[in-house]
């Protein structure tokens, strides 16, 4: 093996354990949005939450963490589609809000 062939299997097993990982805490965040959701009684829409923030902040305790926003809908008439929010700091939902709406 040369060190050109360890490098590209290096590359393809991050790929690999990144979107393993990924997917892993996606699921973790929809199952959180189902579960506010029904806290909220609301419901949530096509059944999907949306990564659309990626960063690094510390933690309360200073340690420097990843942060992820997340984006689902929702709906409470069946007619108007919300937006939420859920944050997470690391491996711990931080944050969950609803836009404004109509009961």
């Amino acid at each position: 093996m040369t060190l050109g062939t360890l490098f590209w299997l290096f590359v393809a097993g991050f790929a690999v354990w990144y979107w393993w990982r990924a997917k892993a805490i996606k699921d973790f965040v929809l199952q959180a949005a189902r579960q506010y959701c029904k806290t909220c009684d609301v419901l949530l829409l096509d059944d999907a939450v949306y990564l659309r923030g990626l960063w690094f902040k510390r933690d309360p305790h200073g340690k420097l963490r990843v942060w992820r926003r997340f984006l689902f809908d929702f709906t409470t008439t069946g007619e108007e589609r919300y937006t939420g929010r859920i944050i997470m700091l690391g491996q711990s939902i931080v944050h969950s809000e609803l836009d404004p709406h109509r009961f």
